[in-house]
């Protein structure tokens, strides 16, 4: 992957994926790369599988009762679902 393939287009500042992660549904191998690119988390594969068998991951459909896959759109409100709110010191966030 170049870092021409993350540059932000200038003029509304959206990310230029590249084109294996500009679909509406990725596969789990793929999630790690999109997350990582589009939010700065690293996540990986393993924990999605965890996740997915015990609960707390990002919400997927299956395709043909078999294969997995998340839609780009539950896996952005994940990670937001996971982020704390902004804090200036650690001690607040003991008080939530």
């Amino acid at each position: 992957m170049t870092s021409e393939s993350l540059r932000e287009i200038p003029a509304t500042g959206e990310l230029n994926l590249p084109p294996h992660l500009r679909k509406p549904r990725l596969r789990r191998f793929e999630v790690p790369e999109y997350l990582e690119i589009v939010h700065g988390v690293t996540v990986a594969v393993k924990t999605l599988e965890k996740l997915a068998s015990v609960g707390g991951g990002p919400e997927f459909v299956k395709f043909n009762n078999r294969t997995p896959f998340y839609p780009t759109e539950k896996l952005d409100e994940w990670v937001k679902s996971k982020w704390s709110k902004l804090v200036k010191s650690t001690s607040e966030l003991a008080r939530e």
